[in-house]
């Protein structure tokens, strides 16, 4: 009945922009995206990477791409060219570079915030070493962070992938791709493109030797999607050890004890990711959805409030309160709900007709 899932309002320009084929996304994005190579100080090849150009001409890429560079070499077609490490958040696994005389167009940056679940998206990159190569596939789970929402994909992404772009239908960057699982296809993630966007104000000169919080976050979601929770309850405790006002490490735990059944220990979690962070609507959400399955009806509904009164268009919270109302005999007012689906996201409300309003 009650299911983990992001939902966000589209933008109207986003609305009626027509899709792209996956030839013209390719032709659109691949002029704006370029192999990155990290040179050793023997002059070898230590690894290599992939990178887009942002409208200030800089590059971006992931920063293990560029990490324990002496010399960054950018090519984009047959030129290559000097790059130098301009920004750089180690934490987010987000860096950029100069790159002196580059000539190609810029990409078009769009906004993680406009995907939903079932979204066409493509990756960009040089997978493996290669030219440049397309992947296609749909956003699979999104996952609300700071600023953006994190983006599991099953866009293939292999090595030599990482720090390309993820484009949506219409050809905008919508994200960084960064990790995947070598066994799992289906496993592949990356990081929102508004952490992008926040790299000048983040920037630290020197990587930290601590592990990144994008590190942590991919092994949860990993976990997560795998649905291993006694795994991920301890990946989760590690990781609110180490950082114990990372909001992302309590709502993974909370995830992990609701997938064990230990639902006062996920409303504990979830409680303390509200105390970090009381505007957070997912938390809110996943809190209802464990006082849903814990009986606590009222506690429920008013979870479900507060992540509607942050984000008024969350479909999914709606269809959550909704069910609460069938379980307590509301018709009334799960007559309510279902109209307002039907306006935000036709999909869940029948879904949600089907399984609370028919019956």
């Amino acid at each position: 009945m009650f299911r983990h899932a992001l939902t966000t309002a589209v933008l109207l320009a986003a609305f009626f922009a027509e899709a792209k084929t996956p030839g013209e996304v390719y032709e659109q994005a691949a002029k704006s995206t370029v192999v990155v190579r990290n040179i050793d100080s023997s002059g070898k090849a230590k690894s290599m990477g992939s990178g887009v150009i942002l409208p200030d001409r800089d590059v971006v890429t992931n920063c293990h791409v560029v990490k324990g560079a002496s010399q960054l070499k950018v090519r984009i077609g047959d030129k290559e060219y000097p790059a130098t490490l301009h920004y750089s958040d180690w934490d987010r696994d987000v860096c950029s570079l100069s790159v002196a005389g580059i000539s190609a167009p810029a990409v078009v940056v769009g906004s993680s915030k406009t995907l939903k679940v079932g979204a066409k998206v493509y990756a960009i990159g040089a997978p493996k070493g290669l030219e440049l190569t397309l992947s296609d596939g749909i956003v699979s789970s999104l996952r609300e962070v700071e600023g953006g929402q994190y983006i599991q994909t099953t866009a293939a992404i292999s090595p030599g992938s990482s720090g390309g772009g993820l484009f949506d239908d219409n050809g905008a960057l919508v994200g960084l791709t960064t990790f995947y699982l070598a066994e799992g296809q289906n496993l592949n993630f990356a990081v929102p493109v508004e952490w992008v966007k926040e790299l000048p104000k983040r920037s630290t000169k020197t990587a930290s030797d601590a592990q990144s919080v994008t590190q942590w976050l991919n092994k949860a979601a990993e976990l997560e999607s795998r649905k291993d929770w006694s795994a991920l309850i301890e990946h989760s405790r590690r990781w609110t050890k180490a950082q114990p006002s990372n909001a992302l490490a309590w709502a993974g735990l909370g995830m992990a004890y609701g997938g064990t059944g230990q639902l006062a220990k996920a409303i504990e979690a979830f409680q303390q990711v509200l105390r970090i962070n009381p505007e957070l609507a997912i938390a809110w959400h996943n809190l209802g959805v464990t006082y849903g399955n814990s009986g606590q009806s009222a506690k429920a509904i008013d979870a479900f409030q507060q992540a509607l009164r942050i984000n008024p268009e969350y479909a999914d919270a709606w269809a959550g309160l909704g069910f609460i109302y069938a379980l307590s005999n509301q018709r009334g007012k799960v007559l309510e709900v279902y109209k307002r689906l039907k306006q935000l996201d036709p999909n869940i409300a029948e879904k949600f007709f089907k399984a609370a309003v028919m019956p």
